[in-house]
């Protein structure tokens, strides 16, 4: 008999916990700062006025996105283990009631009552806490919260692309700043999106060009505000 070696699968739901808060980080990073930039040139700035807010703009949301994102993800984390903890209390007091609730759980999935029991006994004498927080309670280890991944995560990849717009403000002559930011973080945003469908499945076409469409908005809205102002910031 011919031994087959199993390979583990690796599916797209692993890489939600650091993709969500990565592609926003980044996102985020070129859109903000390229918008801050265009939006200051815009208004007649001189090249450090410019570079100064892009900078600010960088640090600060650096941490905005890495603050906003630990305590978001803390309160999805504190909620499952709230969860958790209630259900680890309803086995140890009703466990026959819980198992019925498992087995009920399989049978509304497909499986007749004589093997939604069987499977719930097997699962519950290895494991019941985990068995009941992943088909009752829909925590997996894969999709469970991570507050710190989130954060540092989220915060060095704004910084990785609020950089994007404040390196091209740094080459090109002064009059090419609004059309060259814009340009290059137009297509840094279409490059990303096409990234992350790809890396979580999707069509990448699609993945970039919604990015562009809200990304192209949000430069021309302050571009606009800068042209109203027409002044220094500083």
């Amino acid at each position: 008999m011919i031994a087959h070696t199993i390979y583990p699968e690796r599916h797209f739901t692993h890489r939600i916990g650091w993709m969500r808060a990565g592609v926003l980080g980044a996102n985020d990073g070129i859109v903000s700062t390229a918008a801050l930039v265009v939006g200051v040139a815009a208004a007649a700035s001189g090249r450090s006025a410019i570079l100064i807010a892009g900078l600010a703009g960088l640090v600060a949301g650096a941490m905005s996105m890495a603050a906003g994102e630990y305590v978001s993800v803390s309160s999805q984390a504190d909620t499952e283990k709230a969860d958790i903890a209630r259900e680890r209390k309803e086995l140890a007091q009703q466990p026959d009631l819980e198992l019925k609730e498992l087995q009920q759980i399989y049978i509304d999935r497909g499986l007749d009552a004589d093997l939604a029991l069987r499977v719930a006994e097997q699962l519950t004498s290895r494991d019941a806490l985990a068995a009941h927080a992943r088909d009752e309670l829909g925590i997996t280890e894969a999709q469970s919260a991570k507050p710190v991944q989130a954060a540092l995560a989220s915060a060095a990849t704004f910084s990785v692309g609020a950089a994007l717009p404040l390196i091209i403000a740094v080459l090109v002559p002064d009059r090419f700043i609004i059309g060259l930011v814009s340009a290059g973080s137009l297509i840094c945003l279409a490059v990303l999106g096409a990234i992350a469908a790809g890396t979580g499945g999707a069509d990448r076409w699609r993945g970039a060009l919604r990015v562009t469409i809200w990304s192209a908005l949000a430069l021309a809205a302050t571009a606009l505000v800068g042209r109203a102002f027409n002044t220094s910031v500083l």
